[in-house]
């Protein structure tokens, strides 16, 4: 993993290759002020959403956002996301809009009208023989077949070429990437109520965590996390569905009055899923089928209606 410094010396290179001023120009200046009213208007908002979840804690009560993530990439992503919603406790769901199966996520979620929608903003393609590419022409946000490159920073385990943020990415494309996957999310579903960051790779560095906020804020649409807390894991590889299931009561059973996130991927045990998978993660259809067996347990629901859990989406978060 990379510290800080190494993380930030990209981020000054992407600066420089997408055309950002000299930070000692008048005109970066009068930027610079723009931004800052921008980030205060921003900070006046998230301190609304934290007072959301002052209220909950006040009132007593355990409000959880169940998430399931990657909608758009696999046909067993989009079916498990809609079964863990269906039979489940998910009221939150993620679409990548780039993705292969993004015309059939549509479909299913026009069927599911109450479940909530956000913009899974995608920047990076991690499978190795799944990939997808840009909306746009982004020539920086690319390796040689023109696909999104697998990681946020080079992995020394991984081949050459494959970090986002060694290429040197220009915000300029970035922001035209992302505004058209959202523009496009919009088209075919005009509920979207958030965006979201695959990988973290939209808001990895200051500079492009401030273009997905104001790209949020100019859409009308919440920024992932805001006005919850994010509760602990229940996954893991490693574990077995049983495991999972179990894991999952263990964090239910301790949660504390306020408002909670829990992020997961749902997906069945198929021969698509079993075909999808990178150096370091080779069972993911094993693993994200106890998701989803966790996710729709009827021990986990239990849990749910005997502690009182109100279940909730970032739609229902005002």
């Amino acid at each position: 993993m990379k510290t800080k410094a190494e993380i930030r010396e990209p981020a000054a290179e992407a600066r420089q290759a997408s055309g950002v001023r000299n930070p000692e120009s008048a005109g970066w200046r009068a930027q610079r002020w723009n931004r800052h009213r921008f980030l205060c208007s921003a900070g006046i908002a998230i301190l609304a959403l934290g007072g959301v979840a002052n209220a909950a804690e006040d009132q007593g009560e355990i409000r959880l956002v169940v998430r399931a993530d990657d909608m758009g990439v696999t046909q067993s992503g989009n079916e498990a996301c809609i079964r863990a919603y269906r039979d489940g406790i998910v009221r939150s769901t993620e679409v990548i809009v780039p993705g292969s199966w993004f015309l059939d996520a549509v479909r299913l979620l026009k069927e599911n009208p109450g479940l909530d929608v956000g913009v899974h903003l995608t920047l990076t393609s991690e499978w190795e023989r799944c990939k997808w590419r840009p909306l746009t022409h982004a020539p920086s946000l690319v390796d040689e077949n023109g696909n999104f490159r697998p990681m946020n920073s080079q992995r020394k385990d991984f081949p050459p070429n494959t970090g986002f943020l060694e290429a040197n990415p220009k915000l300029d494309e970035v922001e035209r990437e992302l505004r058209a996957q959202i523009e496009l999310a919009k088209r075919h579903l005009p509920r979207i109520s958030h965006v979201s960051a695959h990988m973290g790779t939209p808001v990895c560095t200051p500079e492009l965590r401030e273009l997905t906020t104001r790209l949020a804020l100019e859409y009308q649409l919440r920024l992932e996390t805001e006005g919850v807390r994010g509760a602990p894991g229940f996954g893991g590889s490693a574990k077995t569905a049983q495991q999972k299931e179990q894991d999952l009561i263990t964090v239910l059973e301790k949660l504390e009055p306020g408002q909670w996130l829990i992020i997961e991927h749902p997906a069945f045990d198929t021969p698509e899923m079993r075909a999808i998978g990178h150096k370091g993660y080779e069972n993911v259809a094993a693993d994200r089928d106890g998701v989803t067996k966790a996710l729709t347990s009827e021990r986990v629901k239990e849990v749910i209606r005997r502690r009182g859990i109100k279940l909730m989406s970032y739609g229902d978060v005002k």
